[in-house]
């Protein structure tokens, strides 16, 4: 593949196509955690855009050498990201039950977005990026290197974007924005699941 207009385009075509559920998935922390800190965000963002660029590397290295292995773990993404995005779904929608009803809005019962739940959103949300290794298989390494970074960058604008716009609708909603955010998560969780079949 030439060093052209075209590769760039396809790489951030591709970050905005794979950005999409970690976009959504950032609503939903925003609406999680309304007086999430800019620092905050930013690592969150951040995380989603490394999860971006490295699994689309992985499944480049899975072409190039254990094409017939991957294509066998590949059956298992749905389930993976379903099963995930499910648990972490359920807990939120819990949590913003019990908050609810208790009717708690001080900052420090706030539910907050740990590095635990952020890895397992970060995989389920990425983990379908694997099989774009396929799409970049004719790239040299180099390329694919710029296209995973192209990604990467990509995602982490967009997920800003969803974390402001959740932040700001979790603030006017109060403790049900935890419950939403819980529901769209799941909801991501299925659309990935029954997308694949």
């Amino acid at each position: 593949m030439p060093w052209n207009s075209s590769f760039f385009i396809t790489s951030v075509l591709l970050g905005v196509a794979l950005a999409m559920d970690a976009f959504s998935v950032s609503l939903a922390n925003g609406l999680k955690e309304p007086r999430m800190k800019h620092p905050k965000m930013l690592r969150i963002a951040g995380a989603f855009a490394v999860f971006q660029a490295i699994m689309p590397m992985i499944g480049w290295l899975c072409v190039h050498t254990a094409a017939q292995r991957f294509r066998v773990f590949s059956k298992a993404i749905p389930y993976i990201a379903l099963i995930v995005l499910a648990i972490i779904g359920g807990y939120m929608i819990l949590e913003g039950c019990q908050k609810a009803k208790a009717k708690d809005t001080d900052e420090t019962e706030e539910t907050k977005t740990g590095w635990k739940a952020l890895m397992a959103q970060g995989v389920a949300t990425s983990i379908d990026a694997l099989s774009v290794g396929f799409t970049i298989a004719e790239y040299g390494y180099l390329q694919a290197i710029v296209c995973a970074g192209i990604i990467a960058f990509v995602t982490l604008i967009i997920c800003l974007v969803g974390l402001v716009i959740g932040r700001k609708i979790g603030s006017a909603i109060g403790a049900i924005g935890e419950v939403v955010g819980g529901i769209i998560l799941i909801c991501i969780g299925l659309k990935i699941f029954f997308g694949a079949f």
